[in-house]
């Protein structure tokens, strides 16, 4: 039995994969009791992190990601415990820049 006040660290159940179309990045995270006001999710360009809490656990984790996605395009829902979110896909030569030859 845990303290009053600590917090047993959990690392949540991930699934990533992409859509049938290969254009977006689906993430799943179980997240069961957690209420949405205590979740935080952070995403970048290759990796996310997400923490989240409820009574007497947290969860923390930290994820890398194959392919550079879109974070500023990402939608994120949360229900019955699921913390789903949809991350489209940056397209080769997206940010490609010119190089001038001598």
């Amino acid at each position: 039995m845990h303290s009053k006040g600590i917090k047993r660290k959990v690392a949540p159940r991930v699934f990533a994969y992409p859509d049938e179309e290969h254009r977006n990045l689906l993430v799943e995270i179980e997240l069961p009791g957690v209420a949405k006001k205590d979740i935080s999710f952070k995403l970048h360009e290759d990796s996310f992190y997400i923490h989240a809490t409820k009574e007497g656990v947290e969860y923390v984790t930290s994820y890398l990601i194959c392919c550079p996605v879109k974070p500023d395009q990402a939608e994120a829902k949360y229900a019955d415990g699921l913390l789903t979110v949809k991350i489209p896909y940056k397209q080769p030569f997206e940010d490609a820049v010119e190089v001038n030859i001598n």
